[in-house]
């Protein structure tokens, strides 16, 4: 075999191991996304079933059957509420398949905020959802979803003292072949000459994990930066420093002829 041959099988194969390990590296991401996620749902669960305990209490105190149903209502709603929680942990858990489908990008935004809902809280930050009527795009909604909450617990970060997140979808205005969902906060911005390295692999605009562990890495932006690509998407990133950040994310709608 002639040098410049086997020099070029070996590049080939080096490329072939490194999109592995890419590839390895998104996978362990996304794992480390659902372990965060459980803990953060055991909190919530465990706020859940005390405000459970507490109308079922009040009810059993009461014998009117007026404050009975009202404490009854107020178990019903906490147990649906955990229903659903429940219901997008256990599909992020189990949607492991690489495959695309058509999907609903409300549904799964909201499911998003759904588990980070009790993270915000507590950081004293509001979502502020400006939804147009989008269509279904194609796109594997596990790994979209772990993309998202990159974004979100991002912007969480980028807003230490309390403020707005606002999450938009819209269609595309220069292509109606694609949706975008933005993700904009009103937090610290990203200084000018670190905005073109933010999706590198393992730099940082972080010193180190917050007090919740997250962050930090290098990974989170790298990752989702690959994911959307993945989709034939793109992933843009506009900040200022004081005003905020807003990272978009372009994917492309269902063709006509997979709707079906």
């Amino acid at each position: 075999m002639p040098i410049t041959d086997h020099r070029e099988s070996e590049i080939a194969e080096l490329k072939e191991k490194v999109a592995k390990l890419e590839k390895a590296l998104i996978d362990s991401q996304s794992l480390c996304a659902v372990g965060e996620l459980a803990g953060t749902t055991a909190h919530e669960f465990n706020n859940i079933l005390t405000l459970t305990i507490n109308y079922a209490r009040m009810g059993l105190r009461h014998s009117n059957a007026e404050t009975r149903d009202e404490m009854f209502d107020k178990i019903l709603e906490a147990s649906n509420r955990a229903a659903k929680i429940v219901k997008v942990v256990l599909g992020l858990a189990r949607n492991r398949k690489p495959g695309k489908e058509p999907t609903n990008l409300e549904e799964l935004v909201d499911a998003v905020l759904l588990l980070l809902e009790r993270e915000m809280t507590k950081y004293k930050i509001s979502i502020e959802k400006r939804y147009d009527d989008v269509p279904p795009v194609l796109a594997n909604g596990n790994q979209i979803q772990q993309a998202l909450i990159n974004l979100l617990v991002n912007a969480r970060q980028a807003t230490p003292n309390g403020g707005t997140i606002v999450v938009k979808l819209r269609r595309c205005e220069d292509d109606p072949n694609y949706v975008e969902v933005v993700v904009r906060d009103h937090g610290t911005g990203i200084p000018k000459d670190k905005l073109p390295h933010i999706f590198d692999m393992f730099y940082s605009t972080k010193k180190g994990p917050d007090a919740t562990g997250k962050g930090g890495s290098g990974l989170g932006l790298s990752t989702c930066k690959r994911i959307v690509e993945d989709h034939a998407g793109k992933i843009r990133v506009e900040s200022a420093i004081g005003k905020g950040t807003a990272f978009t994310i372009r994917l492309p709608i269902v063709p006509k002829e997979e709707e079906i």
